[in-house]
C-alpha cells in the first residue's frame, strides 16, 4: 500500500472515464492506483516504471486477437 496523503496523483489526459488509472512520483519509486480505490495502491521502482512505459510506447503489448 501507498501513503498517499502527500503524493501528488495524476491520470492521462486521455480518461475521460470516472475509473481511471492514476501515477504519482514517489522519488525512487513510482506509484500505482485506480482512481475509484484510492485507498490501494502499488509501487515500482523508477526503472522499471521506465522500462514499463517504453514498452507501452514501442506497441509490446499491442495484440491483435
Amino acid at each position: 500500500m501507498v501513503e498517499g496523503h502527500a503524493a501528488v496523483w495524476r491520470r492521462s489526459t486521455k480518461c475521460e472515464a470516472t475509473s481511471c488509472v492514476e501515477v504519482s512520483d514517489l522519488g525512487e519509486q513510482v506509484g500505482l492506483r485506480n482512481s475509484d480505490h484510492p485507498e490501494t495502491a502499488i509501487r515500482f521502482p523508477v526503472e522499471r516504471w521506465r522500462e514499463f512505459v517504453a514498452g507501452v510506447r514501442a506497441g509490446e503489448f499491442d495484440h491483435s486477437a
